[in-house]
């Protein structure tokens, strides 16, 4: 190998005269022949460099020494491709592996089974197949080597630490797993790698990117940047976590504005064609304000000089490449990426890194390291390497060390350092477990696939800390988030601002000077569209982003109140309304015919007055109940009359206030039986009036027997109050709202149209029947005749009512109820002034009309034009006409047509209805001589 002949090399020139030489002039005779080794070695005797240390279990390590291979060289013949550029980084990984192993060899957990831990280190070169050479190599290692001794040559690797990058680990775990030997990752999060059917032999110290993505979509969310792009590295890692970043970002209602995809290869026209693209393609989408990356440090490097360099060229404003990187764990903990553009220019960098550790231990290697110098470069050809490479920039000799030192102290993260410390920590253990029930120090007396069995089945310890692998072979802690910053002279990218939590999908926020700039990064726009504001809901045409619309006002009662709605909320109708573009919903107006209302006041008011005016007209008639007057209204028809109306205003007053379910059914009830009730009653004094003046003397004597005022008022009120309660009982009236665009009328639904009809179509055929027999009976006498005013009561009835049934059929509104009112109040002031209004002034104002004598005098006028006229007729008919209107009873009242002289003679037999049938017969007889 490479290095046995190096170190034999060197043994050579100890024995001889170059021990007299200083060690700085060993180092460059050393690199010197490294270099002439290198170039000068064919396919079949050049080998690979490694760092190795003997032990009773060797560790087998690959590090990314080498960001890349050089592919320039095409041919089919199998060769080794030449590493290039020299990469800090995996020299501090390897250091680190290093110093975790010399660590665990001096803990009591293997001293005290008396094991060490060996290794043998490899370069990945970051390509797939070197580092499946170097593993080649790792596992069929010659055990017979006769040239060597040391143990570390004999004994076979036991477990795998690496590599860095998912593809590689992908590559080598499918070789490692032939013979089932322990693979532990420190860095390779791909999905992919949990799945135990296919890799059953590899485990990691880090959360697979199910996670991460699962962390940067949450972090994207809370900051509402739904907007954003993607650059990673073409390779299993990032077309990997790009596929589960979209897949999760799409179920947070985020987009994907455009994925940038690098090559692999570091150097090569494609890729640097692939870089320019990616920056130009940065700089044109400016609503794309952040980006997620999985790009590997060394392109995303590229990328930013690329983009500094465009802005230059067209001339714009350095603030145009300014953008919010989110890094993910494969980049997170490199500042080189800066390294030639400051980060002002670039924007803020928020890197998603693995939890941290203590870096005490590491430190303190590297101050050895550096006591060491030289001498401890010895073993290590890549660590010669870096020593060489920093001579060649110009460094002196006496600074090489020192310079080193520096740059490896900020080549590695101190999450990367835990995850290699636990990985070896987690491989002692189970070395540690193993042992303590067998001797290891035989060959072949502990078996890989044994190691792997015990990784699986034992916790470890580190720092004081305890952990484990779950079922995927993962160890899943979380995230830390950093904010990187700079203070002009050095990028700091280890200062934490958040922990994310995985089982709870959420972050906690530490007390840090930078974490208020965190948090203000939600501030930042990452939209392809403006937000829509409450009271809009966004409109996505077909075929684009769901992140890409347009803002659409919600239309009548629907409303959103939050940003970026999807959709418009539907208010409840029945109570709510919105007007276009609400945000909220607006309780509807509960509308019904209210008290305080100033048109129900003043109906309430003529209502009340209504009521005193009929209790007065009827204590009035009450106390003058004896008098001719109140016997010609009616007598006790008339008190009945009066509280007919009383009822008919209180049911006036039911149209007023909040609808119920008893009100709704007392109203109109109460309104047609009270009514009814009042017109019944005028219809027996209308056929009171005709049966006294208009009927012949023989049909008069029948219809005597068969008029019976109070039946013919209880048979009326009877069939109303049938009709009302078949009303009630099958279809009773109910309260009910009638939605309208803004407000809630509420009023009472008659459940029964048909059936309320017919209720005033009956009041109306008696008012009706009241008006045709009144208006027959106009010609009365004046003092005794009711008929006018009966039949203008009954008129006025019965056109209001019908101008009622239009403006009910077709109005609606919250002032229907009082249409109705008013046609009631109508009616009832109709029938109280047509009635008791003139018989109220003659009682109080006409006295002297209120007597006997006058209301004889009025009949026997009556009764001489009457005579006057029969006689001039010559039909014999006529005879029968005069005796037929020489008779006056109304309401029990009769008395005699005849003289005032003459009228004490008929008083004596003719007072009231006593004496009727001498009465009559008398009257006749006077009837006929006047006659003759």
């Amino acid at each position: 190998m490479r290095g046995k002949k190096t170190a034999r090399r060197a043994k050579h020139s100890e024995d001889s005269d170059m021990a007299a030489f200083t060690p700085i002039l060993y180092f460059h005779i050393t690199v010197f022949l490294i270099l002439v080794e290198i170039g000068h070695a064919s396919e079949e005797d050049v080998q690979v460099m490694e760092i190795t240390a003997p032990g009773d279990f060797i560790i087998g390590g690959l590090m990314p020494f080498h960001e890349d291979v050089d592919k320039r060289e095409h041919s089919f013949k199998p060769h080794r491709q030449e590493c290039i550029r020299f990469e800090e980084r995996g020299l501090a990984k390897s250091l680190t592996m290093i110093n975790a192993i010399e660590v665990m060899n001096r803990s009591p957990m293997l001293t005290a089974v008396n094991v060490t831990l060996g290794y043998k280190i490899l370069d990945s070169c970051s390509d797939v197949n070197t580092a499946l050479r170097a593993t080649e190599l790792v596992i069929h290692e010659d055990r017979h080597d006769t040239d060597n001794v040391s143990s570390a040559f004999i004994q076979p690797v036991m477990a795998v630490v690496g590599a860095t990058f998912s593809e590689i680990s992908i590559a080598i775990a499918r070789l490692l797993t032939l013979k089932m030997i322990p693979q532990i990752s420190y860095s390779s999060s791909a999905v992919i790698l949990s799945d135990k059917s296919r890799f059953p032999a590899f485990m990691r110290t880090i959360p697979n990117d199910f996670y991460q993505t699962a962390a940067m979509t949450t972090l994207f969310n809370i900051n509402n940047w739904n907007w954003v792009g993607i650059v990673l590295t073409d390779g299993d890692y990032g077309r990997s976590a790009s596929e589960q970043f979209s897949i999760q970002a799409l179920g947070k209602g985020i987009c994907v504005a455009f994925s940038l995809i690098i090559p692999q290869s570091v150097i090569g026209e494609y890729t640097h064609y692939a870089i320019e693209i990616a920056a130009a393609v940065i700089l044109n989408n400016t609503k794309v304000q952040v980006i997620v990356s999985f790009a590997r440090s060394t392109h995303i490097k590229c990328l930013f000089e690329e983009l500094k360099n465009q802005v230059l060229r067209r001339g714009l404003n350095r603030e145009s490449m300014r953008r919010v990187w989110v890094a993910s764990d494969s980049w997170s903990s490199s500042p080189s990426v800066t390294r030639n553009v400051s980060l002002r220019d670039i924007g803020h960098i928020v890197g998603f890194t693995h939890k941290h550790g203590d870096s005490t231990s590491y430190k303190q290697y590297l101050s050895k390291l550096q006591k060491a110098g030289h001498e401890y470069a010895k073993n290590n050809p890549f660590l010669q390497k870096f020593f060489m490479l920093l001579s060649a920039a110009g460094h002196r000799d006496t600074e090489v060390v020192s310079e080193a030192v520096k740059i490896l102290r900020n080549q590695i993260g101190v999450d990367t350092i835990l995850s290699i410390e636990m990985a070896i920590s987690a491989i002692a253990q189970a070395v540690a477990s193993i042992c303590k029930s067998k001797d290891c120090k035989g060959p072949d007396t502990v078996q890989p696939w044994e190691l792997l069995d015990a990784l699986w089945m034992e916790e470890f310890q580190l720092n004081g800390e305890t952990y484990n692998f779950d079922q995927l072979g993962d160890i899943n802690l979380g995230y830390d988030l950093t904010m990187w910053w700079s203070d002009g002279n050095k990028v700091h990218v280890d200062d934490i601002v958040a922990e994310y939590h995985p089982q709870t999908d959420s972050f906690t926020y530490t007390s840090n000077s930078f974490t208020q700039q965190f948090i203000d990064l939600k501030h930042i726009i990452s939209k392809c569209t403006n937000s829509c504001v409450p009271g809009e809901f966004k409109k996505t045409a077909e075929g684009q982003h769901i992140c890409c619309y347009e803002c659409i006002n919600c239309t009548e009662n629907y409303y959103s109140n939050m940003t970026d709605m999807d959709q418009c909320l539907s208010c409840d109708t029945s109570k709510e309304w919105s007007a276009v573009g609400s945000s909220n919903c607006t309780r509807k107006v509960l509308l019904f015919f209210s008290w305080d209302d100033s048109f129900a006041i003043a109906l309430l008011c003529f209502s009340a007055l209504g009521i005193l005016l009929v209790v007065l007209v009827s204590a009035l008639f009450l106390h003058q109940r004896d008098t001719p007057v109140v016997k010609a209204a009616g007598g006790p028809l008339s008190q009945v009359i009066l509280f007919s109306l009383v009822a008919s205003y209180i049911s006036a007053i039911l149209f007023v206030g909040e609808p119920n379910k008893l009100q709704c059914k007392a109203r109109q009830v109460v309104f047609g039986i009270s009514f009814t009730l009042c017109v019944s009653c005028i219809l027996v004094k209308t056929l009171q009036i005709l049966l006294a003046f208009q009927f012949n003397p023989a049909v008069q004597q029948v219809l005597r027997k068969v008029f019976q005022p109070y039946v013919i008022v209880s048979l009326c009120v009877s069939l109303q109050i049938c009709l009302c309660i078949s009303w009630l009982v099958l279809r009773s009236p109910y309260a009910h709202f009638i939605m309208q665009p803004t407000t809630l009328l509420e009023e009472c639904h008659e459940g029964s149209y048909l059936a309320f009809a017919v209720m005033l179509g009956y009041i109306a055929l008696l008012a009706f029947v009241c008006f045709i027999c009144a208006y027959k009976g106009r010609k009365l006498p004046q003092n005794y005749n009711e008929s006018k005013f009966i039949t203008f009561s009954m008129l006025l009835y019965l056109i209001a009512w019908t101008l009622f049934v239009p403006v009910y059929v077709t109005t609606s509104g919250v002032y229907l109820p009082a249409v109705e009112m008013g046609i009631i109040l109508m009616s009832n002031y109709g029938i109280l002034c047509c009635h008791f209004f003139p018989k109220c002034y003659v009682i109080l104002f006409k006295k002297e009309q209120n007597t006997r004598s006058a209301f004889r005098k009025n009949l026997y006028e009556y009764s001489s034009k009457t005579s006057i006229s029969a006689s001039e007729s010559e039909s014999p008919v006529m005879d029968k006409q005069s005796t037929n209107l020489s008779f006056i009873s109304v309401s029990s009242l009769s008395v005699y047509a005849v003289s005032p002289d003459k009228a004490e003679e008929g008083k004596k037999c003719c007072d009231m209805t006593s004496c009727t049938s001498l009465c009559r017969d008398s009257m006749r007889r006077r009837s006929r001589r006047s006659s003759i």
